[in-house]
Parts: C-alpha cells; structure tokens; sequence
C-alpha cells in the first residue's frame, strides 16, 4: 500500500473530508487532493502534522508496506528464524481458526503449533475481557513470550476482523498485527517500541471512529 492510498484510508476512518483534513493541516483541498492521487507528495513537515493527526508513524506513512521488509541475502539470524517461525505459527493457530488443543488451566483457550526444532503455545483467559500469554520453544528451550490483556469495549466488535487483522502481520510487525488494517468500516491499528529482542505496544479496531476493542501487550527473547 502506498501513501495515497494510506491517507484515504487514514482520513476516511477519522470521518473527514478532503476540505476538513486540509483545514486541520492549514493546506489547501486542491493539495490533500494531490496527495491522495500521487501527483504530489507532502513535504516533512505536513508529514509529520499527518503523522499526528492520525496516530500513526512517519515511517508508517512513507514505506511502501510492499517494501517495509528488509530482504537480505546474508544468512539468516536466529532472531530472523524465531521471526519468521512466530508468523508461520500465527496464521495456523487462534488467527487461522486451527489448532486449538485441549486447555492447560481451567477454564483457558490453548492453541499449539510446531514445525521442526520449534513449538509455539498460545493460552488464554476470559472473553469480552481477556489475558494471555504466547511462548516459543526452540529444542523444548524457552527462547520468546509475550503477555497481553485487553477487552471488547462495544457490541459491535468483530471477532473474525480481529483475526483478519492478526493473519496480516509481517516481519515488520511481527508482534500482533500490521500498523494499520482496514476491511469494509472496520479499522485495527496496532503500534510497537522496541524491537521482537524486547518490546510493548497496543492494538486497537475501530469501527468508522467508534473504538470497539484494545489491548496491551509486552514481550521479548528469553534465555
């Protein structure tokens, strides 16, 4: 997705016009206009008052997410490996509707993948309020987790987005889900300091510009 089409997608789900958007940076329409059709690009500091506005990275906003992975040709790390291993086991559990084993705490929902040296284990508590923790085992050596604890806020809130949402995570944000994810009026956004060694962040969906969900979440390497 490029940055057209990103500030659409962005300004549409803050319920704004080309008119509203561009009084709020102190533009012209003509120059919003521009920029959502690929004729001109925003210099650094309307970047940065978007970057604002929207709750969202200059990064985020001037990447190609197409090109937000840095492929390299050099060997493969072990963080690469763990990364690339997280993913596999993100689209074939709780996100992918697969997986689901029998519980480990009462009253808890488990999920278990492995693939060669690596075991993946994701168990959770609660509903419409919930807490859990994801693990992964390398050789039955503990090597990541992540805790998370977030709630449903409106009735409204959708499962399956959710789940959407988790599948498009990529080595970029390898954590949860991508930066920002759209389908039909829903909206999840998703923002992370730190790297996969060490970090926190939070996700979010809205529903056009009604926040419906929210979680925190924190993790890293172990050893």
């Amino acid at each position: 997705m490029v940055f057209s089409e990103k500030l659409q997608i962005l300004r549409k789900n803050k319920g704004l016009t080309q008119e509203e958007l561009a009084e709020k940076l102190g533009v012209s329409r003509q120059a919003v206009a521009k920029w959502e059709s690929s004729l001109v690009y925003p210099d650094i500091y309307n970047l940065i008052q978007i970057s604002n506005l929207m709750n969202v990275s200059v990064d985020y906003l001037v990447k190609d997410q197409d090109c937000a992975v840095n492929i390299s040709t050099e060997e493969q790390t072990d963080i690469d490996e763990l990364i690339e291993f997280r993913l596999k086991a993100n689209v074939n559990t709780y996100a992918g509707f697969m997986n689901e084993v029998d519980a480990t705490r009462p009253a808890s929902h488990d999920f278990r993948y492995e693939d060669g040296d690596y075991m993946y284990h994701d168990t959770y508590v609660g509903g419409e309020e919930f807490a859990g923790e994801e693990a992964v085992w390398k050789k039955d050596v503990t090597v990541w987790a992540m805790n998370y604890i977030g709630r449903v806020l409106d009735d409204r809130f959708s499962g399956d987005f959710l789940k959407e949402a988790l599948r498009a995570a990529d080595k970029r944000m390898p954590y949860r889900g991508p930066e920002i994810y759209q389908s039909g009026e829903y909206t999840y956004r998703c923002k992370v300091t730190g790297d996969f060694t060490w970090f926190q962040g939070f996700e979010e969906i809205y529903l056009n510009d009604v926040k419906v969900y929210e979680c925190v979440f924190h993790g890293g390497k172990i050893r």
